[in-house]
């Protein structure tokens, strides 16, 4: 292989929320940052180094670092600042897979004649990021997407890596376990467990054996990335495979009545985003995080496909009240909604034909009020005077 084989690009904004609030306020500069009050939502590298991480409570984190700023996060300037930059990606290469409003794979395996090698393609786009839309941004340049994440990952902050075809294990094996993609918290304490502390101790188990301590689907699964195998490549327009919405709510106890109000915003904005992208869901999901740092989710599927924000919040008022004894005994930080299982709205449509209910033409309607009065303007009764948490942007969902 050749070097010129790594051709994937995967592009990374560096503390995207806290890079935001520093650019656009001199006075945050080389200052510990932290966006969000009640929950951290991003902490700059300078806070970071303090211990400050994403979903840490904001006590915690002021205690851990005294000196941070703490600044409220302003979507709007996200939103901004992350449609500028995918703008530069697709003006680098036709060939980009949206992650999330913040990181893509970029394909540049076509443009060696008019842009040069890949590596000096990942020059121009960091640098074109920092002149145009004034955010660090670091790459991972490999020759398959899982390297090339990785590669992002060990280069951060503000950095650019090349992991050559030739070398690939050699620069993976030596890095920690929790390095793949899967690794989390429980398989981490699984494989070290066992003895297996790096993703070459992965690398070196027999298949059999990896799939005793993990499972089969993830055994196999870490056993090929621990392999340099990952045949993947740079998807453009993939839709959504699920849509979400969630509130941090802080560590103050919160009333039932509370609790009801904040997850009927959650599901009108689940819902609305559904309709916008003509998607009808299969399974509604809703997420908790407790007191004590631990997460629970609770899911139902729906007898037959909806977008209807009815019969959305209907089954989520029923799996919050089956969690509302774990909700009394441990407190509730994070509350989110997610559908899942989606269809095209069309296609459903045309397999089972049927009247428009009287739900769906109001859901419409106010679908229609709140683009033009703004969400804020056309809400439910429960909400008004209830801060219920902004929406965090996100890609919107790609046509087929």
């Amino acid at each position: 292989m050749f070097v010129s084989d790594a051709t994937i690009l995967h592009a990374d904004l560096d503390s995207f929320y806290a890079s935001v609030e520093q650019r656009d306020d001199p006075r945050l500069r080389g200052k510990p940052v932290i966006v969000g009050g009640g929950v951290v939502l991003a902490a700059s590298y300078e806070a970071k180094a303090c211990g400050v991480r994403t979903a840490m409570s904001g006590r915690e984190a002021r205690r851990l670092c005294p000196r941070a700023v703490v600044v409220e996060p302003r979507f709007s300037a996200y939103t901004e600042a992350s449609k500028a930059v995918f703008d530069i990606f697709k003006q680098t290469t036709p060939v980009v897979e949206g992650l999330s409003i913040d990181e893509a794979f970029l394909g540049v395996g076509g443009l060696r004649r008019i842009a040069g090698p890949p590596i000096d393609i990942a020059r121009g786009l960091r640098c074109d990021i920092r002149d145009r839309v004034g955010l660090p941004i670091t790459v991972g340049v490999a020759r398959t997407k899982f390297l090339a994440k990785v590669a992002s990952g060990v280069a951060k902050p503000d950095g650019l890596l090349l992991v050559p075809p030739d070398a690939e294990l050699e620069f993976l094996h030596p890095l920690p376990v929790e390095r793949l993609w899967g690794v989390g918290p429980v398989t981490s304490r699984k494989l070290r467990d066992k003895g297996v502390y790096t993703v070459g101790d992965v690398a070196e188990l027999p298949r059999r054996a990896l799939t005793a301590i993990v499972g089969r689907a993830a055994g196999h699964h870490l056993y090929a990335l621990a392999n340099g195998l990952d045949p993947r490549p740079v998807e453009v327009g993939r839709r959504r495979r699920s849509v979400g919405s969630q509130s941090a709510l802080g560590r103050r106890r919160r009333t039932p009545d509370e609790r009801e109000a904040i997850l009927a915003a959650l599901v009108d904005r689940v819902t609305r985003r559904l309709r916008a992208g003509r998607r009808v869901c299969h399974t509604v999901t809703i997420r908790l995080r407790f007191d004590d740092f631990t997460r629970a989710t609770r899911s139902h599927t729906l007898p037959e496909a909806t977008d209807e924000t009815r019969l959305v919040l209907a089954t989520a008022r029923r799996l919050l009240a089956d969690a509302n004894p774990l909700i009394e005994r441990n407190g509730l930080t994070l509350l989110g909604v997610a559908v899942s299982n989606l269809d095209d709205a069309d296609a459903v449509q045309l397999a089972l034909p049927m009247e428009p209910r009287p739900e769906a033409t109001l859901d419409a309607a106010l679908d229609e009020l709140r683009d033009r009065y703004g969400s804020s303007a056309v809400t439910r009764a429960s909400v008004v005077g209830r801060r219920v948490g902004q929406p965090v942007p996100i890609l919107p969902d790609a046509p087929e």
